[in-house]
């Protein structure tokens, strides 16, 4: 079936409040033009879901007011500091952070992949998120060999933490291409084809509509997301500005440190944010 290539807003038009919507760290393609659809929308309440931590992306739309619960391993905006949102939203209450860990998150969206309710991870045993995180149970290994599951003796259990399923109502993407059939090429980021499994939904922005099948492409296939889990693309050229895309473009550094200074006051953020639904960015001239 041929693709139908849908407007960006209109992959977010039937969002409601309150649904639990993830995507992938900003370096895997951060969905920003998906960002601006949403805020455009007025969608509030959110539980975003970071795979395994969140950027730039994750706190303009916090910033916004979209976003009342955040998962993931941390917000950050790595080399250029603090995610300034994020940092006042959990201050004052605005948002709710369910902290927990890469492997975590990864670990909860595999179950969500397989269509089972929890996998077992061993690597909180020991830390503080378990003190915050009363959905994650620790049990007993139900099969662990003689001698180590010894119910009158705690120190010879085999305990083993089990992290419930995450099961997204809707992936954000942004890819470098797509074909004529829903396929998306996601080159090396393999981490998003979990995500586009575990989610209920799934809608992209890409850099390319290629010709052919990526699927049907050797060298390309490794790579590809299949039509089966993509419900819509829309064509979204340079995309993720101001972050990066991979082999693409790089993320424009000046622009982000811009965001920061900006954003490190409501009125300053306020301000850019303006800017940034208008279309009117400097990373967003610099490429016109």
């Amino acid at each position: 079936m041929t693709l139908q290539l849908a407007s960006v807003d209109a992959l977010v038009a039937d969002l409601a409040d309150g649904a639990v919507v993830a995507a992938m760290k900003d370096t895997s393609g951060a969905p920003m033009a998906l960002a601006r659809a949403l805020i455009g929308k007025g969608v509030r309440g959110l539980h975003l879901v970071n795979m395994p931590t969140g950027g730039l992306f994750a706190d303009v739309l916090i910033g916004a007011g979209c976003v009342a619960t955040v998962e993931g391993g941390g917000v950050s905006l790595g080399e250029y500091g603090q995610a300034p949102c994020f940092v006042r939203a959990v201050k004052s209450g605005a948002v709710r952070p369910l902290d927990t860990t890469c492997p975590a998150v990864y670990a909860a969206l595999q179950a969500g992949e397989k269509g089972i309710p929890f996998m077992p991870l061993r690597g909180l045993i020991g830390s503080d998120i378990l003190t915050h995180r009363a959905d994650y149970k620790i049990v007993d290994n139900p099969i662990a060999p003689p001698g180590t599951h010894d119910p009158a003796d705690r120190a010879m259990r085999d305990p083993i933490v089990l992290i419930p399923a995450i099961r997204p109502d809707l992936a954000l993407i942004h890819a470098p291409l797509a074909d004529r059939d829903g396929n998306l090429w996601v080159g090396r980021d393999h981490e998003l084809r979990i995500l586009a499994h575990a989610a209920r939904h799934t809608v992209a922005t890409v850099e390319q509509i290629a010709a052919g099948n990526l699927n049907a492409d050797p060298l390309r296939s490794a790579g590809v997301i299949s039509a089966l889990y993509v419900d819509a693309v829309a064509l979204a050229p340079r995309g993720a500005l101001p972050c990066g895309m991979a082999g693409l473009y790089e993320a424009d550094g000046a622009a982000i440190a811009a965001y920061v200074q900006a954003a490190a006051t409501p009125e300053g953020f306020r301000a850019w944010l303006d800017a940034f639904l208008a279309g009117d960015t400097p990373a967003r001239r610099a490429a016109e």
